[in-house]
């Protein structure tokens, strides 16, 4: 699940306005396909659309309006507004496609122009010179047979100048990736750099990345231009941030960082690993969620926002609503510079003024056209963002929250469940069934802990949000005061890597599930077969009832279930050959719930898994037999 900025309006009790305002979706929709056709189309396409979504959608308005006149010349009354209104929604959106069209396919071509791209494919030596984008970040470390390769730091930058082995020099303006040592950690985007390296093409065609520099040495990088004001002050804060919670539990101050600001470098692989298997990572990329916490402080209940009785600091203190908005724009504005202008900022940013806009009109069905409107906008300032799996979870849960929560709220609240309750689950289930088919794709499996597990993190986000930049707000000018408002957001921290923890452990969190198109399309049909099914059980206790007890056994498993019905572990069981991927883990049997394990496989998760699975809780020894030392976390 994915969270938005939008989820309070959508969650707010109130009536139920008529039916969503859905002009303005076709038009984002033909914007959001023909900027992701045409970002790897030929020039011949990417023309052929602009020009054949101009010249219908102008032909279409002739045709408008010529039996407009005819119909005036006849005395016919014109009678047909809506037949009018289809019409201009359908030009809007060729027109949008178009628009669409144009922007992605410069933006590929940005990509594809320029010596780069040639130089990647010969794997040429060169040095560039490179404006950094984005947030360094260190990536897993892979085996290699028995080796484990070095942690790599990898950001991306924009390549400005690029020199070749033969001494020729060309200015481009090429987007990069730059693969460097731990000691590129601590840049900034916007710093200009000077790297010499190898280059090589992108691992999957059809990137914004049109090369990849493998930077040679393990030196510091050449600073050839330092980071800009804004950059710097963002970077303090940030930074304040982390030393504010140095002092925290583990696990805590590895998370505090990346709930409030989206930094996950001090996330260890397992927790990440529970957080993925709970559908739990949209608290880690930086999500409306978080600003809307934010917005809320300011604001007080979206519903409320326009009236007399509006709530919040700006209620408090009496502001007038414009000024109140303005503030809310400063307010998006800050919150982008410290998180970073990345793809997931910028999506959270447009959920906060969709939240603004619900501000001034105080009506909550404007939300879905400023949804559409705010994809348009989004999709032509950075077309990559139409093939951005995030983008799609992100745009799939604010539309399910507007659409499907309040209808799904208001059912539940008919049959006797608490609003508060009915609204949390109506908002948590709307958003996993629209986003359950693509995190498919991505993971291929199916998290059955998911809703339970974001409902019970979610009274800790606001807590451990507000907290949070508290701390980081406060960090550059009383640190010791920073580090207790540090200190207090750590116990929601904690609540919420708990139940990352645990639901990860159970030992049905997730199920496999075909992954592609035809696994996205299975699990659609099957949620909206359940979707249809609902209202019938819902009437029906026992059938609920016998629901809830599947789904409970199929995450518990328990043991001799588990044995009777699929006959693994086999009884008496003397030795087992984990799977656990690239290498080898062997359990022998030791006694009641005990083994000793020989090798242990590249990753810990794996061979944990087997040994849950055989019931051993002691491992008295463990043997490795290469010079490859893994995470290995005992169960013991």
């Amino acid at each position: 699940m994915t969270g938005t900025a939008a989820d309070l309006e959508a969650r707010a009790p109130g009536p139920v306005e008529g039916p969503p305002d859905l002009r303005l979706v076709v038009p984002a929709l033909a914007t959001w396909g023909a900027a992701a056709i045409c970002l790897t189309a030929d020039v011949p396409v990417v023309v052929a659309m602009c020009a054949g979504g101009v010249v219908a959608a102008g032909g279409l308005a002739l045709a408008v309006r010529v039996l407009a006149v005819r119909a005036r010349a006849r005395r016919v009354p014109a009678g047909r507004p809506r037949a009018a209104a289809v019409a201009a929604a359908v030009a809007a959106a060729l027109l949008c496609a178009s628009a669409g069209a144009a922007v992605g396919g410069l933006a590929g071509a940005q990509t594809r122009r320029g010596p780069l791209p040639q130089l990647a494919r010969q794997y040429a030596r060169v040095t560039v010179e490179a404006t950094v984008t984005g947030d360094p970040r260190v990536t897993r470390p892979r085996a290699r047979g028995a080796v484990q390769a070095a942690p790599a730091v990898v950001l991306e930058a924009e390549a400005t100048r690029v020199v070749t082995a033969q001494g020729a020099a060309t200015a481009v303006r090429t987007p990069v990736l730059l693969m460097a040592r731990q000691s590129w950690l601590g840049l900034l985007p916007s710093t200009r750099v000077r790297a010499e390296g190898r280059l090589a093409p992108p691992s999957r065609q059809g990137d914004r990345i049109a090369a990849v520099l493998r930077v040679r040495g393990d030196g510091p990088p050449q600073v050839l231009v330092g980071p800009s004001a804004a950059q710097r002050f963002a970077g303090r804060l940030r930074a304040g941030l982390r030393t504010a919670s140095d002092g925290l539990a583990p696990d805590a101050r590895a998370l505090l960082p990346g709930l409030v600001v989206g930094d996950t470098s001090r996330v260890p692989a397992e927790l990440d690993e529970a957080f993925r298997a709970t559908d739990l990572t949209h608290l880690l990329a930086v999500s409306g969620g978080n600003l809307a916490v934010l917005l809320v402080l300011l604001t007080g209940p979206p519903h409320l926002a326009a009236r007399a009785e509006r709530r919040g600091l700006a209620g408090r203190l009496g502001l007038p609503l414009r000024l109140t908005a303005v503030l809310g724009g400063g307010l998006v504005l800050g919150f982008v510079l410290v998180c970073r202008p990345g793809p997931s900022v910028l999506r959270a940013a447009a959920c906060g003024l969709i939240t603004l806009l619900a501000l001034a009109t105080g009506r909550r069905r404007s939300l879905l056209p400023a949804l559409a409107a705010a994809v348009v906008l989004l999709v032509l300032y950075d077309p990559w963002l139409a093939r951005d799996y995030g983008f799609l979870l992100s745009v799939l849960a604010t539309g399910a929250l507007l659409t499907l929560a309040p209808r799904w709220s208001g059912a539940l609240r008919r049959r006797g469940v608490p609003p508060r309750i009915a609204e949390a689950l109506a908002a948590a289930g709307a958003a996993q069934a629209v986003c359950a088919p693509v995190l498919a794709v991505l993971a291929s499996r199916v998290s059955l802990v998911a809703v339970p597990c974001n409902l019970l993190a979610e009274p800790a986000v606001a807590p451990a949000t507000v907290l949070g930049f508290a701390a980081l707000a406060t960090a550059p000018l009383a640190m010791p005061v920073a580090e207790q408002l540090a200190r207090l957001a750590g116990w929601p921290v904690l609540w919420t890597a708990a139940v990352a923890r645990t639901g990860a452990g159970l030992p049905g969190a997730g199920v496999p599930w075909p992954g592609g198109p035809a696994g996205a399309l299975a699990l659609a049909a099957v949620t909206a077969a359940a979707v249809l099914l609902a209202p019938r059980l819902l009437r029906r206790p026992w059938a609920c009832a016998a629901c809830a007890l599947l789904l409970l056994l199929a995450v518990l498993r328990p043991a001799p279930l588990e044995r009777a019905v699929t006959g693994w572990p086999p009884p008496g069981w003397r030795l087992v050959a984990c799977d656990v991927g690239q290498g080898d883990a062997l359990a022998l049997a030791a006694g009641p719930h005990t083994a000793v394990v020989v090798d242990a496989g590249p990753e810990p998760g794996a061979v944990d898994r087997c040994l849950r699975e055989l019931d051993v809780d002691t491992v008295p020894l463990l043997l490795l037999t290469h010079f490859f030392f893994p995470r290995f976390r005992s169960v013991s």
